[in-house]
């Protein structure tokens, strides 16, 4: 039954490795190389979301050869603006790691 008071968020949302029509989300310029659950849950924390549950034995449904992770945020805003929140810290979190 479908859950209209959650938003799955998957890491292919982010992938900046693929096209849109293979699932990602966002522009290039929020994206990161191969996201992992692992920064993909600190930025949705980081962004201010609680996290109510996250997977990474799963595979998403554009990619089904590839494991992939996701989490479940509660639906506060649209899923647009949370996509965009993430993946600013995202990318933040990420430049920084590279310096």
């Amino acid at each position: 039954m479908k859950d209209y008071e959650h938003v799955v968020i998957w890491l292919d949302y982010f992938n900046k490795n693929l096209k849109k029509s293979k699932g990602r989300r966002v522009g290039l310029e929020k994206c990161i190389f191969d996201p992992s659950l692992k920064e993909l849950m600190d930025a949705t924390i980081a962004g201010g979301f609680k996290i109510t549950e996250s997977d990474d034995k799963v595979r998403f449904p554009k990619r089904p050869f590839v494991r992939s992770g996701y989490v479940i945020v509660p639906k506060e805003f649209s899923k647009t603006k949370i996509l965009n929140k993430i993946s600013e810290k995202l990318v933040v979190k990420r430049s920084k790691q590279s310096k």
